[in-house]
């Protein structure tokens, strides 16, 4: 799946980074940031309550697809400039993370 298939398909609303053309292989739920380090994969679309801009040098190490920040959270005007100059894929969605997962794993991502 594309960060793309996320947008277009699913309703996700792209708030930075240009990439949609990015492969989604992994979804992670996490908050925690060194947690997600420890545990983060290459091509994750990471799923996290965070909007600092903390979450963009996370996401950034570990080459993840995107970011979605769910439940309607507003993600602040800083971490999206941060995100736009860094390139990182900034999604929301008015979903929670199980849905968000049940979304992922229907589309093939396991």
């Amino acid at each position: 799946m594309l960060v793309r298939d996320l947008i277009e398909k699913h309703g996700f609303v792209k708030v930075s980074g240009s990439d949609q053309e990015r492969e989604i292989l992994n979804v992670y739920s996490c908050d925690l940031l060194s947690w997600v380090m420890a545990k983060g994969k290459h091509d994750t679309a990471w799923i996290t309550v965070q909007t600092h801009s903390n979450i963009l040098a996370v996401a950034s190490l570990l080459d993840f697809s995107c970011i979605i920040i769910p439940e309607g959270i507003t993600v602040e005007k800083e971490t999206i400039d941060k995100a736009d100059e860094q390139d990182v894929v900034l999604l929301t969605t008015p979903l929670e993370a199980y849905e968000i997962f049940k979304i992922l794993y229907e589309e093939g991502v396991k």
